[in-house]
């Protein structure tokens, strides 16, 4: 059997096929940038998760309340960012089906782990117009129609066959980032948040810089191309250390806005090649994102008060200002299944990644 191998040539030439079909039905400017990440947990690690990530970012409390994107869909904890994205944690109640479960188990998990972040929500300023051409398109939604309420109207998709995770569109009907609407319930669920004044390194977290899936090999093309599809996102580039079989690909609505980031191998290993780091950790956890990074003003005194309240490492810091940035990743959440990166880019680095950061920080995953 022949080995499979992937070819950025391949790539781009499928990438501008996309991109042109994405002009041609009309698409682009429906699309904006990252409004929410959808995290779901166990039903008991809901509170805790959300101490952790409070813990560790600069995120604030702001509500606790019946899952805002779906009526019935469960509690949630919302966590606001000025910077960037709001985070959304949920808890899925007993009973109900899970679309993700095919997704999240590995040999590492204890059957298949709730925890994980499941849906990325992109701004839509109208979503009647995006539902309807993408349905055109033989776009699959998970409800018939959008959710609306008085605050906001909403759709995702089903998860992605290629990532796992499903992407999900919203249109502001009243101020952007008001998720409490006319059905919703407040509940009394109240995450202890760190003592500002104890942890003023907290304060030198920004927003989050991007969120990385781990994809199969062969399935690099078609999750990046999907992905290009359903928002205006373009693809920026790819950056390849061959000596783990790893390609790290980089895709942005604007250069400074969030990115989305796909992590596969170069060859599959079913072909007979090194699986290297990335089949790994999808072999031992499931296809699913692996790591959602902040930027750090800072980065040292950051992680050395990350690490003297209590947070393990993955890695020492990598990079350096000579370099253009420095990087580290945490070890993984057992609640949330998800990594923190931090990430700190010096005096107007105009590249996103550098090689050398990319395969220290791959190779760091090994320890996962």
């Amino acid at each position: 059997m022949e080995a499979f191998v992937n070819d950025d040539a391949k790539l781009l030439r499928e990438v501008e096929r996309a991109l042109t079909r994405r002009r041609k039905d009309g698409l682009d400017g429906l699309v904006g940038n990252l409004a929410a990440v959808v995290i779901n947990v166990a039903e008991a690690d809901l509170v805790p998760a959300a101490e952790e990530l409070l813990g560790g970012t600069s995120l604030r409390f702001e509500a606790a309340l019946d899952h805002p994107l779906s009526p019935g869909g469960g509690p949630a904890i919302l966590l606001r960012d000025l910077e960037g994205a709001d985070f959304l944690l949920k808890s899925r109640p007993a009973g109900q089906p899970n679309p993700f479960v095919a997704y999240n188990g590995g040999h590492k998990t204890a059957g298949a782990a709730p925890g994980r972040l499941e849906t990325f929500v992109f701004d839509c300023p109208d979503l009647a117009r995006y539902v309807s051409i993408q349905r055109g398109r033989g776009v699959a939604f998970a409800t018939p129609e959008p959710v609306v309420t008085n605050v906001f109207s909403y759709i995702e998709t089903k998860p992605s066959a290629h990532t796992g995770n499903a992407l999900g569109f919203i249109q502001w009907n009243g101020r952007p980032g008001a998720y409490v609407h006319g059905r919703s319930n407040l509940l009394p669920l109240a995450p202890a948040g760190p003592d500002a004044a104890a942890r003023p390194y907290l304060a030198r977290i920004g927003g989050l810089d991007h969120v990385a899936t781990r994809v199969r090999a062969a399935h690099r093309d078609a999750a990046i191309v999907e992905f290009l599809e359903l928002t205006n996102y373009r693809f920026d580039f790819a950056v390849y250390v061959e000596s783990l079989n790893s390609i790290t690909n980089v895709a942005r609505l604007r250069d400074g806005d969030y990115a989305q980031v796909f992590t596969s191998g170069i060859a599959s290993p079913d072909s007979g090649g090194d699986g290297g780091p990335t089949e790994a950790f999808i072999a031992n956890y499931g296809l699913r994102p692996h790591h959602m990074a902040f930027t750090a003003d800072g980065i040292e005194d950051v992680v050395a008060g990350l690490v003297a309240d209590g947070m393990g490492f993955l890695s020492e810091l990598v990079g350096s200002r000579e370099e253009g940035l420095k990087q580290i990743f945490s070890a993984m959440s057992p609640r949330t299944m998800l990594v923190n990166e931090y990430i700190e880019r010096y005096d107007g680095f105009d590249g996103f990644f550098t090689k050398s950061n990319v395969t220290r920080l791959t190779k760091a995953t090994e320890n996962q």
